[in-house]
């Protein structure tokens, strides 16, 4: 029986995990009350008593818990942003590569991506890895969120009775461009410069369409529009996550179209000129939640797919 501890259980993502985790007949969850888990010594002997350990924390938070763990053998999940730049740390998305996966194996230490970083990253990563588009390109990321993304207080303010009317429509925000994900985007695709990155929040719970545009001319030689999906078709053919031909309904993505499921979905639209790069997903899923789950898993050395929804 493997003993997992939630640091933070009371979050949004922290929640989440507790839900799919507590149906389990293969896991032993370590509990604390109300009182005890805001008590350093409570959750260190936690942190130290258990085989997983997953962090969903803010990142000053997450660094101080990991400072606790004086168990060698505690492996550590981080769902925050503190350690997914850590070259020390492991970086949770194995369908990037093979080494990315026999790095998640072995490791004691993955952080968890990011939930608008997880869809840049599958996007662009394959084509800088296979010389489609160099790492000096300029790019740009447009991508829709659901309001889960803003944690319990943004949940609050949306399904309040009496709401601003602001939040009836479409919120771009990170407009200073120093959007907390811009450090994993640029470092795991290995770009040398950070995309102009456009979030967006609107009135749904959860769910998240992410897309990368790309002009003809920002392709190297002997590239084109085929080759990207030829590429993509390769490298995501999983069961988390997987290349589609096709994903728009009449002409039309919609955001949520994936919501609470833990699968991403990976297409490529446009034309020869104009190309757009999309992967759709849920935020609180393979962006978040799922994704954490599905690293549980391989680390405990049993089919990734246990208790996900696909």
């Amino acid at each position: 029986m493997t003993k997992i501890f939630i640091d933070g259980k009371a979050g949004t993502t922290g929640l989440r995990i507790y839900e799919r985790l507590s149906t389990r007949d293969d896991i032993e969850i370590i509990t604390l009350s109300e009182e005890e888990r805001k008590l350093p010594e409570a959750r260190r002997r936690a942190l130290n008593s258990c085989d997983i350990a997953f962090l969903c924390l803010p990142d000053d938070a997450a660094r101080e818990a990991v400072a606790m763990i004086e168990n060698e053998n505690v492996v550590v999940l981080d769902t925050s942003t503190a350690h997914r730049t850590d070259t020390a740390w492991c970086y949770g998305f194995p369908e990037l590569s093979a080494e990315y996966e026999k790095k998640l194996l072995s490791s004691k230490r993955i952080a968890v991506p990011g939930c608008h970083a997880s869809g840049f990253i599958a996007l662009v990563y394959p084509l800088i890895e296979k010389g489609i588009i160099g790492a000096d390109t300029l790019l740009t990321c447009h991508s829709l969120t659901g309001y889960s993304g803003g944690g319990k207080k943004m949940i609050a303010e949306y399904e309040a009775d009496e709401r601003c009317e602001l939040l009836d429509a479409p919120r771009q925000y990170g407009i200073t461009q120093q959007h907390k994900h811009l450090k994993e985007m640029k470092a795991i695709t290995g770009i040398e410069n950070a995309p102009a990155f456009c979030p967006i929040v609107s009135d749904f719970y959860s769910g998240m369409l992410v897309t990368v545009p790309l002009f003809k001319s920002q392709l190297c030689e002997g590239f084109d529009i085929n080759s990207i999906k030829e590429t993509y078709a390769e490298k995501y053919r999983g069961e988390v996550v997987k290349y589609c031909d096709s994903l728009d309904e009449g002409g039309f993505v919609a955001a949520n179209a994936v919501a609470m499921k833990d699968s991403m979905l990976i297409t490529v639209n446009g034309n020869e000129d104009r190309i757009l790069l999309t992967a759709l997903y849920d935020n609180l899923g393979k962006g978040a939640s799922g994704a954490a789950i599905q690293c549980m898993n391989m680390v405990m050395g049993i089919d990734k797919t246990i208790g996900l929804v696909l």
